[in-house]
């Protein structure tokens, strides 16, 4: 009998390679979307017969995955991946903090009313409910699953980068705070990435605009000669290894898990080397600048890695992957 998974957010980068990758090994899955257009658009790409999709236009809203569990009782497991992501929040509590609480209380709250059926639940947290967004660049700081950012709400407000960061902490919170009140028989586990680079799950996603996370790689390539190089540095993970850990998550059972997704660090710098090193058109146009030790809080992992059990992809792969693709996509 196929199993079916709903997957919230599914028009995002890690939700479209996560549904790809269930699709690959014969789950039917549900995806949301905020409107038609949206869900047709996925229909289209994943041309897959186990793929449908359901509207749900505001993860603010009340009841607001209600309707999906209701007319879909085969749902058997629930992936949580819609949160709100802007780092321009006008009102950073109504764009960022409240969405990303209530879409998870609203989540767990449907399920316990209308997917009694449901075995397992696991929710895209992220690095940044790890660590306070002040300390995270602190070399002698050491970051693991145990990890929690200090961040409060109402520091949360001061702007839309603390905000993002009080977003995952809180959502997280809530999540793991209804499950040992209300105690259901779903097994819950979080997925908490670095940074994640990679391609887009098809090429016919490239933009002009990207994702987030692979827009620090995407600016880079539009560097000169002579530009002045930014100075992002962080940790970072690859998409498909993301992907997998959803679901390695409920495939083995797991419960109260929080799986911390770090392969390896990086800087402009470094990603700038590895652009040249792998792209014969790249190397005369871009900048160029030693790459220096990267100071950032350090990523213990160790439990993730022996929980997962599989390689996680370096850096130089997920970028030469990531741009080529985009690459490709500018040829065309």
């Amino acid at each position: 009998m196929t199993t079916t998974v709903l997957v919230s957010g599914a028009t995002g980068f890690i939700a479209q390679h996560t549904i790809k990758l269930l699709l690959s090994k014969g789950y039917a899955v549900v995806g949301t979307v905020r409107t038609a257009a949206k869900g047709e658009h996925l229909i289209k790409l994943f041309a897959n017969e186990l793929f449908s999709y359901e509207i749900v236009p505001s993860l603010d809203a009340e009841g607001a995955f209600d309707d999906a569990l209701k007319k879909h009782s085969e749902i058997t497991v629930f992936l949580h991946m819609a949160s709100p992501v802007t780092f321009s929040a006008d009102d950073i509590e109504a764009e960022l903090l409240r969405p990303a609480v209530n879409g998870t209380v609203s989540a767990l709250k449907a399920i316990q009313k209308y997917g009694p059926q449901i075995k397992h639940v696991v929710i895209t947290s992220s690095y940044c409910a790890m660590v306070h967004p002040a300390q995270w660049q602190d070399p002698d700081l050491v970051v693991s699953e145990d990890s929690w950012s200090s961040i409060s709400w109402e520091e949360s407000k001061e702007n839309a980068l603390f905000g993002y960061f009080g977003s995952k902490k809180f959502a997280e919170k809530a999540a793991w705070s209804f499950y040992e009140q209300e105690k259901p028989k779903y097994t819950l586990n979080m997925v908490n990435p670095v940074f994640v680079f990679g391609p887009q799950a098809f090429d016919s996603e490239i933009k002009d605009q990207l994702n987030h996370s692979v827009e620090v790689v995407n600016k880079l390539l539009s560097l000169e000669k002579g530009s002045e190089i930014p100075s992002d540095k962080g940790s970072f993970v690859d998409v498909r290894d993301v992907a997998k850990a959803h679901l390695a998550a409920f495939e083995n059972g797991w419960t109260g898990k929080r799986l911390l997704m770090n392969s390896e660090d990086f800087s402009s710098q470094s990603l700038l080397a590895i652009f040249r090193e792998s792209f014969d058109s790249l190397k005369e146009s871009l900048p160029t600048a030693a790459v220096e030790p990267i100071e950032i809080a350090k990523v213990d992992n160790k439990k993730t890695r022996q929980d997962l059990g599989f390689p996680f992809l370096d850096l130089k792969t997920s970028i030469v992957d990531c741009v080529g693709q985009i690459l490709n996509a500018k040829r065309k």
